[in-house]
């Protein structure tokens, strides 16, 4: 191995996230996370992303101004040599001001037919702020897809969508064929696949520039599970989690998520093909670096020891290389 590769598996990847504007959008990503780019309904933050609809460029050190996928490409080293067209996973902050689109993603086996052989999208949230008594749209009482069909013909939405309640810490695993809406007022760190497939099944009857948003009623009858999963396998609730360890919250064959609440000084062992960070609240130090709310990471394979120093809470994200049950 060159001094060179030797030398980019000792740095961590700072990321320039990527915006989106959004007609259900807010300002809290410029006000409350300071990101410069950000301004008026800018929905979603793309912190750690390598997707042809928003690609992040590494901030500072060796590969300063390559694109998250160039750096997947050509220095496969930095991530434990893992194959694929795309690095995996997608990692963003959601600003819902308003409602967002009742909608289902489809899985990786209708997606490679029907999308153009993109992957599906599996993702989860951790909410990293909501309204108190708070609900999110998650699943649907239709008992049989005739029923479904025939309530989503009919409009009859209050009879077909399920809510639950939510509070601020929790984590929500969300499968694909799972009907799903973020709502107003919240702020959630999303982890998916790295896909951006997102079929619309109802929308409020909003206008964009005078005319309503396409929706994908055929396809969404496709993907829906019939029935839906019953609500107690959706959320875990975060609260009193150990300090200064890596604290697992899911695995699933697409990704494995911790929570990290940093308090002071802690070390991990950098033991995966590659490690996304996302810092959601605090500030402090990564390798002595000055790091703080908004800041979005990879540390790549082989790097070794991390040493965290600070009060913060972390997101920490990577591929799920062992094998085991879901947790």
């Amino acid at each position: 191995m060159s001094k060179q590769m030797k030398s980019l598996e000792k740095e961590i990847i700072f990321l320039e996230p990527v915006f989106t504007r959004n007609i259900w959008g807010g300002t809290r990503l410029r006000d409350e996370f300071h990101y410069p780019a950000a301004g008026e309904q800018t929905g979603e933050c793309w912190g750690i992303a390598a997707h042809p609809n928003g690609d992040c460029r590494a901030a500072g050190g060796a590969l300063s101004g390559w694109k998250l996928s160039e750096i997947w490409k050509q220095h496969p080293e930095l991530f434990g040599g893992l194959k694929g067209e795309r690095f995996p996973l997608l990692t963003k902050i959601i600003d819902a001001k308003d409602d967002l689109s009742i909608q289902v993603h489809p899985d990786d086996a209708y997606a490679k037919v029907h999308e153009h052989g993109s992957m599906g999208k599996t993702e989860c949230w951790y909410i990293l702020d909501c309204p108190e008594h708070a609900r999110l749209v998650m699943g649907h009482h239709a008992g049989s897809k005739a029923e479904l069909c025939e309530m989503i013909q009919q409009g009859r939405w209050s009879e077909l969508i399920r809510e639950i309640p939510v509070k601020k810490g929790d984590f929500i695993q969300i499968n694909p064929g799972t009907v799903h809406a973020v709502k107003g007022g919240f702020l959630i760190l999303e982890t998916q696949q790295n896909s951006d497939v997102t079929y619309r099944v109802y929308d409020y009857g909003r206008l964009q520039n005078g005319k309503p948003r396409a929706l994908h009623i055929s396809q969404s009858i496709d993907v829906i599970q019939v029935p839906a999963e019953g609500t107690e396998n959706f959320v875990k609730s975060t609260d009193g989690l150990e300090h200064n360890r890596m604290n697992l919250l899911y695995a699933c064959s697409y990704y494995r998520i911790f929570k990290i609440e940093v308090n002071g000084m802690m070390k991990i062992q950098q033991e995966y093909p590659f490690l996304n960070l996302s810092v959601c609240e605090g500030s402090g130090r990564i390798q002595g670096t000055g790091i703080q709310k908004g800041c979005h990471m990879i540390v790549p394979a082989g790097f070794g020891e991390i040493v965290l120093e600070g009060q913060m809470t972390l997101t920490a994200s990577t591929v799920n290389d062992r094998e085991g049950q879901n947790v």
